[in-house]
């Protein structure tokens, strides 16, 4: 296997629902995700896959449900009324906290496949740093 990264970055707000800290606010932060994709052999240009057919597929795909609209977990309903009452923005619902490990783990599992799909490259791990200082990874 080969193996290139693309890095993508986006704005989001989510909350830890049930967290017990400060993370159960309302919140943002600046993420940064690297993608890292695979193929068996490189195309006939010599590349796994171009970096801007990532950045289209994947990028396109977060800027459509997650860039500056609100992560939250499908039955935190407080939040959810919270963030549709005052700011109206964009709603992500997910089965799980939004937390940066369920995060990567979502982009690898259900966002790469589709978003990758019939390119014959498949994203193998997914980094993606919440903070300057944390990061989660989600691998195959």
């Amino acid at each position: 296997m080969i193996e290139c990264t693309r890095r993508i970055r986006f704005c989001a707000g989510h909350r830890v629902w049930k967290h017990e800290s400060k993370c159960a606010w309302l919140h943002g932060h600046n993420y940064v995700a690297f993608f890292h994709a695979a193929a068996s052999e490189l195309d006939e240009l010599g590349r796994v896959i171009d970096f801007a057919v990532l950045a289209e597929r994947l990028g396109g795909w977060i800027d459509e449900h997650w860039d500056h609209g609100f992560i939250l977990h499908r039955q935190d309903e407080e939040a959810k009324a919270a963030v549709e009452g005052v700011t109206g923005q964009r709603l992500f619902l997910l089965d799980a906290n939004p937390t940066a490990e369920n995060l990567a783990d979502y982009l690898l599992r259900e966002v790469a496949p589709q978003a990758l799909a019939g390119t014959g490259v498949q994203v193998v791990k997914v980094v993606l740093w919440e903070s300057e200082s944390s990061f989660a990874e989600a691998r195959l």
